[in-house]
């Protein structure tokens, strides 16, 4: 299938990968073969760690003069980022960071070469997505989207299969991060009929899945509800937007080295209960609702209040990050020290109710 589908754009393939996981798996050298037939070019980016402006200018610069027909990535959610993004700059051979929102001062035109998205593991859902997230990490860095509508990838390849070898770690945090996702986008002020049928199917798909394949990577029916709920997670963020969490991860992401889908797990438990108990005091009955909805997919009872199915999100929530051996952020370095800097970089405007500076330091605080 893969083979067919690169034939479609030409016999020029540039296949973006991983730096190491590709050639150590058992599915890198099937794809590879698929790939190397007679009369096709392969070449071979390898992307280490999560995408950054200066590694996609270095694969521009290698790649832009020879004509690429397709570009193919495989792996988690930082390889199909870099491979959207260089899929996006090869046509302009120009620095990318000049287009970045919040940091350039250009539109991207849309231009791009064909993209194929064949995601390894379950989380960011980038396979579904119009932008591609680089950051540049330090004192005065920052973790931002190159964003058009022409970048969703042309070809999405989701094959639960490839996941298996995935890490219980790997497992946990890219499912957490799907599971933020779809909660933010439902809970989400700009979220409309169709991104709440999404986000509640992928969310009943967490709710049956992630503790399995956490603690049994070989199932693949696990494995294969996982890559449904991060696929539509992907397009319930794009069409609702997100929430605090994925705010606070720009900043940190930005400050530190700290893989996306930890610091959404290590904050997912204490925004959410911020959340909650602020919704609780001003009485706001709607979001409170959609709280306790998302409760009753993770839990048997069918007759209980609203209050309980609240209460069994956040302890749900909570256990699983325990459970799945989720490290605090400073694991990672982050310190009381940093929490003002990352508070002041934090945007929270598609949470159900907005936090102030004070609630989001507790929330950062309680996170360490």
């Amino acid at each position: 299938m893969l083979s067919g589908i690169a034939q479609t754009y030409g016999n020029k393939v540039l296949l973006v990968t991983g730096a190491q996981v590709f050639e150590r798996s058992p599915w890198g050298a099937s794809i590879r073969q698929q790939l190397d037939v007679p009369g096709r070019a392969v070449q071979h980016c390898r992307i280490d760690g999560e995408p950054t402006p200066i590694m996609i200018d270095d694969a521009v610069r290698r790649y832009a003069g020879q004509g690429m027909h397709v570009v193919i990535a495989v792996g988690g959610g930082s390889v199909l980022d870099a491979g959207k993004a260089i899929a996006a700059m090869l046509p302009l051979n120009e620095p990318v960071k000049e287009y970045l929102e919040g940091v350039g001062t250009r539109n991207h035109p849309g231009s791009k070469v064909p993209f194929v998205a064949i995601p390894t593991t379950a989380g960011t859902g980038s396979e579904a997505t119009k932008n591609a997230v680089l950051s540049e990490v330090g004192a005065h860095g920052y973790k931002r989207s190159l964003r058009h509508n022409n970048f969703v990838p042309n070809v999405a390849l989701i094959d639960p299969v490839l996941a298996v070898t995935c890490p219980p770690a790997t497992t946990a945090a890219s499912g957490m991060d799907a599971f933020t996702q779809l909660l933010e986008s439902y809970l989400a002020t700009t979220a409309t009929s169709l991104t709440d049928a999404w986000a509640l199917e992928g969310l009943q798909h967490v709710a049956q899945a992630l503790p399995t394949a956490y603690q049994h990577g070989d199932d693949i029916e696990a494995r294969g509800s996982m890559a449904l709920a991060a696929y539509l997670s992907g397009v319930t963020l794009a069409n609702a937007g997100l929430g605090v969490v994925h705010g606070f991860a720009s900043a940190v992401g930005g400050y530190f080295a700290i893989p996306h889908g930890i610091v959404c797990s290590t904050l997912m438990a204490a925004s959410n209960r911020v959340t909650v108990r602020k919704l609780l005091a001003e009485g706001r009955s709607d979001a409170l609702g959609r709280y306790a909805t998302v409760g009753k997919l993770f839990t048997r009872q069918s007759s209980e209040s609203d209050r309980y199915y609240i209460d069994h999100l956040l302890a749900t929530i909570e256990t699983w990050a325990a459970d799945m051996l989720i490290p605090p952020l400073g694991a990672y370095g982050v310190t009381h020290a940093d929490v003002g800097r990352i508070v002041a970089a934090t945007d929270n405007k598609n949470n159900p109710i907005k936090l102030n500076a004070e609630e989001m330091t507790e929330v950062l605080e309680t996170s360490l």
